[in-house]
Formats: C-alpha cells, sequence, structure tokens
C-alpha cells in the first residue's frame, strides 16, 4: 500500500491524495489550487495523476479546494465512481457548474483583452455536467465497498453541509495487513451555528489529518458574539455599508442565521440584508432540502416557521449583475455578503473597489485567507490593494472575526488526534508550513502517537509506502509532475 500526496502538501489548497492498494488508485479529493491568480491557474493547469488508471474517488465535501478539480478529472479520462454524502452531491451540482463557468468568462475575458488569443476555460460546462453523473451518493454511517479491500464509512465532519471526516478499512491483499485510516477532509468545530459537531473517529492506526489552524486557537463562537454586534451597530450608525466576503456555500448561510439571531435578540437593529451571489443563492437552496445535517437549535428555528435560508426577514437574494450594480446606489447602511470568501473572484471585488475607499463603511473578514489573496492582503493590513489592476487605499475598517472559522482551531485538531487511537503515523496535509511546523511538535508529544518519526508533513510528490511492521517510510519514488511544480514556494526543495 502507498500514499502519494500531491495538492494540500504544505499548503491549504488543491487537496488530492491518491491511495495505491489491491492494484486499485484510489483518489481522496480533488480540488482546485486557489491564491494568486497566475500561479493558481499555472498550477490548476498541471494534473499530476493520469485520470484514466484512477479507479474512484472518494470526496469529503463540496468546497472548491476539495471538489473543484472534479470536471477537469473526468476531461482528462476518469470514468469510475465519485463516492460522497448526498449534500455534498447535491452542493457539487451547483458549485462545480458555477466553476466551469468563471473559467470560460475568465477565457473569454482574457481573449477580449488580447492578454493571450488561445486561452481556453480549465474545463466547460459541459465537463461539469458530465462529472455530476459520475457521483454516487451514500448516507453518513453507511459502510459501502469502494474496491476490493477497501471500505469506507462517511461520519458527519461538522464543516459544512454534507462534509465528511472519512473511516477507511483495508485490508492488504499482499502483505495481509488490516488497518484503519482516518482522513479528515476538513475538519469542523463544536458548537457552530446551523450544523451538527463533528463526529470523532477512533481505533485508528493512521490518521490524515488537516492542519488549516494548527498555530492558533479560535476565539469561542458566545463570545464574539457581542463584539460582532457592536460592529454592525458601529457601521449602521455610520450609514455605512457592511461588506462581508464570504464562501458561497457555508459562511454565507451563517452569517444569514448569525444575524437574523441577532436581530431576533435585540442585538443589532433590522438591516436590509443583500447576499449578492447567484452561487449563494442556489446553495441556500440545497441547505433548505438537508435537515438532516442542522444542528438542534437550526431545528427548532425551522419548526417555529423561520428559516434563514429564504429572501425573508429582511434577506433579499439579487439576481442580476443589475441588481447588483444597484447596490452601489444603495440609500442608507445595509449588509452586502458577497462571494469569493477570498476576494479573488465574484462579485465581491466590485463591491471591495466601490466601498473600501471610504471610512464610514465596514469590511467583515469572517473566513480563512489564503497567502497571496486579496483577502489576506486586506487581513494584514495592506494598502493600497489592486483591485481589476487599479490601487484601492482602504480606508474603511477592516476587521477580522476567526471565531467563525468552519475549521478545527490547534486544541480541536489536537483532541481529534488524541482520541483516534494508537497511531502509528500522521500525515499532516492542508496546512501552510508555519501552521504545520508547530502542529507537528505538539503531536509529536502525544502519548498515543508511535514516536517522534510517526509525525510526517509531506511535499508535494511525496509517496509513503507501508512497510511490513505497519509504518509508512517516504520512498524514494517521487511523483516529478507534482515535485517539480508545486515546490516553487516551498522549503521542499531544501529538504531534498
Amino acid at each position: 500500500m502507498k500514499i502519494e500526496f500531491s495538492g494540500a502538501a504544505r499548503n491549504v489548497t488543491g487537496s488530492k491524495h491518491l491511495i495505491h492498494i489491491n492494484g486499485k488508485k484510489i483518489l481522496l479529493d480533488c480540488g482546485l489550487f486557489q491564491g494568486r491568480r497566475k500561479l493558481a491557474a499555472k498550477w490548476n493547469a498541471i494534473f499530476p495523476f493520469e485520470a484514466s488508471e484512477i479507479d474512484a474517488l472518494v470526496l469529503s465535501h463540496a468546497h472548491i479546494d476539495h471538489s473543484g478539480a472534479i470536471p477537469l478529472l473526468v476531461k482528462k479520462g476518469f470514468t469510475g465512481p465519485i463516492y460522497c454524502t448526498h449534500a455534498t452531491r447535491d452542493l457539487c451540482a451547483v458549485m462545480l457548474r458555477d466553476s466551469a463557468y468563471i473559467q470560460e468568462r475568465d477565457a473569454e475575458w482574457i481573449k477580449k483583452k488580447g492578454k493571450d488569443p488561445d486561452a481556453e476555460p480549465l474545463y466547460s460546462i459541459q465537463d461539469a455536467e458530465k462529472s455530476i453523473s459520475f457521483f454516487r451518493s451514500v448516507n453518513y454511517d453507511y459502510k459501502f465497498r469502494v474496491c476490493d479491500g477497501m471500505h469506507v464509512t462517511f461520519r458527519d465532519a461538522g464543516h459544512i453541509l454534507g462534509s465528511a471526516v472519512e473511516e477507511i478499512e483495508i485490508h492488504d491483499n499482499e502483505t495481509g495487513q488490516d488497518l484503519r485510516l482516518g482522513f479528515t477532509g476538513d475538519l469542523g468545530r463544536k458548537d457552530l451555528p446551523v450544523l451538527k459537531d463533528p463526529v470523532q473517529l477512533r481505533d485508528l492506526d493512521f490518521l490524515i489529518t488537516e492542519s488549516t489552524y494548527g498555530d492558533r486557537l479560535h476565539d469561542e463562537i458566545e463570545d464574539v458574539e457581542d463584539k460582532f454586534a457592536q460592529s454592525i451597530r458601529e457601521a449602521y450608525d455610520r450609514n455605512g455599508k457592511i461588506i462581508i466576503p464570504a464562501f458561497a456555500m457555508g459562511r454565507t448561510q451563517e452569517m444569514l442565521y448569525m444575524i437574523l439571531k441577532l436581530t431576533k435578540e435585540g442585538k443589532i437593529p433590522h438591516i436590509p440584508v443583500f447576499v449578492d451571489s447567484p452561487l449563494a443563492k442556489a446553495a441556500s437552496e440545497v441547505f433548505q432540502v438537508h435537515p438532516e445535517c442542522y444542528d438542534e437549535e437550526l431545528q427548532d428555528l425551522i419548526r417555529e416557521g423561520v428559516n434563514p435560508f429564504v429572501s425573508e426577514n429582511g434577506v433579499q437574494f439579487t439576481e442580476s449583475v443589475d441588481d447588483s450594480k444597484a447596490l452601489n446606489q444603495f440609500p442608507g447602511a445595509c449588509i452586502i455578503i458577497s462571494a469569493s470568501g477570498m476576494c479573488e473572484f465574484g462579485r465581491i471585488r466590485h463591491h471591495l473597489a466601490n466601498n473600501i475607499q471610504d471610512d464610514k463603511n465596514l469590511v467583515l473578514i469572517v473566513g480563512f485567507q489564503a497567502k497571496n489573496t486579496l483577502g489576506r492582503k486586506l487581513v494584514e493590513g495592506e494598502t493600497p490593494v489592486n483591485i481589476f489592476g487599479e490601487p484601492h487605499y482602504v480606508e474603511a475598517p477592516v476587521q477580522i472575526y476567526n471565531a467563525f472559522s468552519g475549521h478545527a482551531d490547534q486544541t480541536g485538531l489536537l483532541n481529534f488526534a488524541k482520541n483516534a487511537g494508537q497511531l502509528r503515523d500522521v500525515f499532516l496535509v492542508h496546512g501552510e508550513e508555519k501552521q504545520q511546523d508547530t502542529f507537528a511538535e505538539l503531536l509529536k508529544a502525544q502519548d498515543n502517537i508511535n514516536d517522534d518519526h510517526g509525525v510526517h508533513v509531506p511535499c508535494p510528490g511525496d509517496i509513503y509506502e507501508l512497510t511490513s511492521d505497519m509504518r509508512f517510510v517516504r520512498s524514494k519514488e517521487v511523483n516529478e509532475i507534482s515535485q517539480n511544480f508545486f515546490n516553487e514556494e516551498s522549503v521542499c526543495h531544501l529538504e531534498r
């Protein structure tokens, strides 16, 4: 058995991990790289595996950095099943088509501007729609067969609607070994609004875990509500616009729930709320048909006849580009929630361009911002920032609320690993190097980790092979495509 690490190795996007077992190749997640636009485009154009040789894909959740390369996988010849939860399938049906639309639109814009007359989208809407036909959705807590010697059970990850941590049971026919492998995908947090808490995996031998916040702690959601409400009230008193960049699926719905909750409790006034993202509207409709993912508090609210995901209670979902542009002339205070969450694409860039130079407005950052993104530059206080190639001075206050993060923080990640069983090896993925190095040292000190050599931080292209004594060691074999293209901004090349 081998595990090959490509995307989300020493970075937080482009998740792709390939398991070789019993003559089969099983891919865990298939995401797009996100970050600086030119570099992301370059990386996404390189697919590190022979797609036609992959036998199946097991998908943890619908976020684009985990699912967004699926149409490219299909375009390049993949014809196997794609296993996921029911909600993940429904969200991907919306999100992959939207991703393809963005690819096509960007290619047209590049051609129109004369920057590249041969520009082509990474994949088309037709590719995205074709890929959905390969999806095979299953219930949580149901064990299913992926291939000979490999069974998977999805448990609720509590990260976004339909997200799953994966309990993988493997029998290696060649060696006769039986093992239990866990894969977190993106691990959620306890006590967040809307979704159920993440389920703990137990009795594992090996764990592949995300490490996005491996070096820091989140504020508790209960503690931050009053501060969040105060920020909104102060902007309202200034008659300002409150701009919230948010992922169309997950964070947008959490924001709608939180604003409704604060309004009902009298902590903020009734403020018009505009969700300016066609994708967020479609994702919210998917939320409405998957109440099995809701926590008890939201289920109680729904039973009362209050639904935060529809156009009511002061919430409006914009439809057209003209509706979006009209928000620039909206008289008075309002809240505008728009995608993308890292401010690299979509309508949010227009709202930032039109509003960040006015100090009566407010920008609320409520999610993780990857390196080199516009959102990260706002978090780090950079000014001016370039939007559509033009400098914009940041006069509006920018406030950061990591308490809304859908990712487990250092404590959550550590507790998950500590309770996962007597672990022989742990692999850290989906994290920047600083976060991973800090978290790796904490893991090495845990009693349930085999020893210091049992914590691995794979580089792009690394392949780990299972030995006869049930340990993974880094192979001399590497995926040269991943190694050559994705190590450019990593210290990995210094380690070789």
